[in-house]
């Protein structure tokens, strides 16, 4: 029986799988394992103690498959769960295992991107209240002042499949309505939440002229493929024999069907019940 140490790959749900597209794309040959916790989605409205909670349980599942790396695909489990994860609970876990975050990753770039020093950043309500965005973008970027707006419609519409209906228009535009209140010279939004690309095109046409949209997942996966050079001894580990694997803890059918819409391909999950709820 060939033995796999994947990389692994999480989200609440299904955004994530924007990232792993990407992932996929620049680093075809490891093997990856993707699990959504679809049965406790959405993680964005939940306490920082629940999402923490939620996400070291996915993490140590991933580590009981045989994962060195756990990537977390979604901004709320990176806000609220993963310095904990990576200080407190990694240490006594396995201090050799990794786990990573979509944050760090974007905000040590965003800068590059805006000439007007103005960031206009759209997440969950989780996300957003968490300060992490202004915090970590302040230590690369402290000339580079940044405007959030949380859009707790955006999930639920991308998830029911409505992303690209009128209800999609009038909460795209009431939401970069309410961002462009606060400054009128944002030129650059970054969708922080890995949901927001199957929105991209709602985005683009609402948005003022000029304004770019920066997208998380090759931003993750150039930031992915320079760690694993700068750690060898961690890439050896990882397994590499093109493998795919995806789990849901919600129904498989459904998460099949809107997965591909994701991942860009059809999808086979197969269903994982946790214990927590």
């Amino acid at each position: 029986m060939q033995v796999t140490k994947p990389i692994g790959v999480f989200d609440s749900g299904y955004g994530g799988l924007t990232v792993l597209k990407e992932i996929v794309q620049a680093l075809p040959e490891y093997d990856y394992l993707y699990m959504g916790d679809n049965a406790r989605a959405p993680y964005g409205p939940r306490s920082f103690d629940t999402v923490y909670h939620y996400t070291l349980e996915c993490v140590q599942w991933f580590f009981s498959q045989g994962c060195e790396l756990v990537i977390l695909a979604c901004n709320t489990a990176s806000a609220k769960a993963l310095r904990t994860i990576q200080q407190k609970d990694l240490p006594h876990i396995d201090p050799a295992k990794r786990v990573l975050g979509v944050i760090r990753p974007t905000t040590e770039v965003i800068g590059n991107y805006t000439k007007t020093g103005k960031v206009g950043v759209l997440g969950t309500t989780g996300t957003v209240q968490s300060e992490s965005y202004p915090i970590e973008i302040a230590k690369f970027f402290p000339q580079v002042r940044v405007f959030q707006e949380a859009c707790p419609m955006w999930v639920p519409l991308i998830e029911n499949n409505e992303y690209e209906g009128a209800g999609a228009d009038y909460f795209v535009q009431q939401h970069l309505n309410r961002l462009f209140s606060q400054s009128g010279e944002i030129d650059t939004l970054l969708l922080a939440c890995t949901h927001y690309p199957l929105l991209i095109n709602k985005i683009k046409q609402f948005a003022p002229g000029g304004v770019q949209v920066v997208s998380q997942g090759e931003i993750v996966a150039k930031s992915l493929q320079q760690y694993l050079a700068k750690h060898p001894t961690l890439a050896e580990k990882c397994t590499r024999h093109g493998q795919r694997s995806f789990y849901t803890t919600d129904a498989t059918a459904d998460f099949d069907t809107h997965a591909a819409r994701f991942f860009g391909k059809p999808i086979a999950s197969k269903h994982l019940e946790l214990g927590r709820k």
